[in-house]
């Protein structure tokens, strides 16, 4: 009885109850004794059964008052949701992510299952944006950032999935191998503490469309295709995409029979896998040997895309390594796809984002000085001519902003530029949003800038 009169909100009403509650408990206790006990019906047993039902009532109508009002269990719930939600929001920085576990996809490609700490829920991403993770690595003498595109789309169980290649050291260069990658995979483990920024990228496919989409990867580019994939096949099953991917053979395919299953699951996703050194045991696993290239595309693909369609037009996604992204795009020219209609995503030196995204003018000879205002840090300093980018500038200063690719490309230094104009020392492959700038390959333009860094 007491938890039902916790749920009661307004005290008079609770009173009430209380009292009612005790004076029927009471009433129906007395009769019960009076009649099993075989006593006489008198005036002395009726006043004693009305007089203590009545006490009853009263203390009932005590308790039912002193009784504190608390939530029902359901819209404590509700409430714990609501602010779940509110602070995905409001998650706009460094937000801490324990790996729940890692699966190892292939010889070169191990996934890594990134869950929230503070257990809130995870604001939904366009399929083929990338998550941007910092590393504290030892010996490096600042922590070491990175974007990942999220190879995965179910946002309903609360996770995050990064799909990475281990990097080697590049052949005939004497540099180490990929800092990064290797202390992912050599030293990252289940219960480790990886901080990640919200999913960013401007490289993302346009669900509900109904234009008929192909994915084109190789290697480690397949990450963002099978987000883009997943999310056609739950959201827009409807529309018809081809799945195109290039590996050497099985050991190197990361993600093969996930993405065939997905297939079975969905009639209009049409897969073409190529294997370039295929062995005996990836029969059946691959549609041809070779290369994904243009003849590909002119013999097979875009016939089927007009036979569904009765026309060519169609999006081209492409991700790899960017040789074979070069030879992509430029046989996609040679068969009249026009620059609007391919999307590209690359990590390296020359890739950007959309084909007929137009260089920012530059112009390196720009001033000799200028007044840059740090608006976060709460520093003004003095840029001379010679000093580098704003961000070599801002570290030779103390200011350590967030950056990875030092390029222009992953958008990771993306500042919000308050006061001023900047201008860039090269063209940024990948646009910053509308009033930001991409600090690591830009300079002062105006002789004070003001940034919220």
């Amino acid at each position: 009885m007491l938890e039902s009169l916790q749920q009661i909100k307004n005290p008079l009403t609770r009173s009430i109850t209380g009292a009612s509650a005790v004076f029927s408990i009471l009433t129906m206790v007395f009769a019960l004794i009076i009649g099993m006990s075989g006593l006489k019906e008198s005036k002395e047993n009726h006043k004693f059964a009305v007089y203590g039902s009545l006490i009853g009532a009263i203390a009932g109508a005590v308790i039912g008052g002193a009784t504190c009002y608390k939530p029902s269990q359901k819209k404590a719930a509700t409430k714990t949701i609501t602010e779940s939600i509110d602070r995905d929001k409001s998650w706009k920085d460094w937000r801490n992510f324990v790996v729940d576990h890692k699966v190892k996809e292939s010889q070169e490609i191990t996934s890594f299952y990134l869950k929230p700490q503070d257990k809130f829920e995870l604001p939904d991403f366009k399929p083929g944006q990338f998550l941007t993770i910092k590393l504290d690595i030892p010996e490096q003498t600042r922590p070491v950032i990175r974007t990942y595109s999220l190879s995965d789309y179910n946002n309903t169980d609360g996770y995050y999935r990064l799909s990475i290649k281990k990097e080697g050291a590049p052949r005939d260069l004497d540099v180490p191998p990929g800092i990064a990658s290797n202390f992912l995979h050599d030293v990252i483990e289940e219960g480790s503490i990886i901080p990640a920024k919200p999913p960013n990228g401007k490289f993302f496919i346009d669900v509900p469309s109904s234009v008929p989409a192909v994915l084109i990867s190789n290697g480690v580019g397949i990450t963002p295709m099978i987000a883009m994939a997943k999310a056609c096949t739950k959201l827009n099953p409807h529309r018809h995409l081809w799945f195109l991917h290039g590996a050497r053979n099985g050991d190197y395919h990361a993600f093969r029979d996930a993405i065939l299953a997905l297939g079975q699951e969905n009639p209009n996703l049409h897969i073409h896998y190529k294997y370039s050194r295929p062995r005996p045991e990836d029969a059946g696993f691959y549609h041809s040997e070779g290369y994904v290239d243009k003849e590909l595309l002119e013999t097979q693909i875009i016939p089927e895309i007009q036979q569904i369609y009765g026309a060519s037009n169609a999006e081209y996604f492409l991700c790899g390594s960017p040789a074979f992204m070069d030879s992509i795009r430029s046989g996609l020219g040679e068969l009249g796809v026009v620059e609007d209609k391919v999307f590209f995503e690359s990590f390296s030196k020359g890739g950007k984002t959309k084909g007929n995204t137009q260089p920012k003018t530059t112009n390196t000879e720009g001033i000799d000085n200028a007044e840059i205002v740090f608006a976060a840090s709460g520093k003004t300093l003095t840029w001379q001519k010679g000093n580098g980018t704003i961000l070599e500038f801002a570290e030779e200063n103390g200011i350590n902003p967030p950056y990875s690719c030092r390029e222009g490309i992953c958008l990771t230094c993306m500042s919000e530029l308050q006061e001023g104009e900047v201008e860039y020392v090269e063209p940024p492959t990948n646009e910053p949003d509308e009033g930001s700038v991409l600090i690591c390959i830009c300079q002062p333009k105006t002789n004070k800038v003001v940034l919220n860094l």
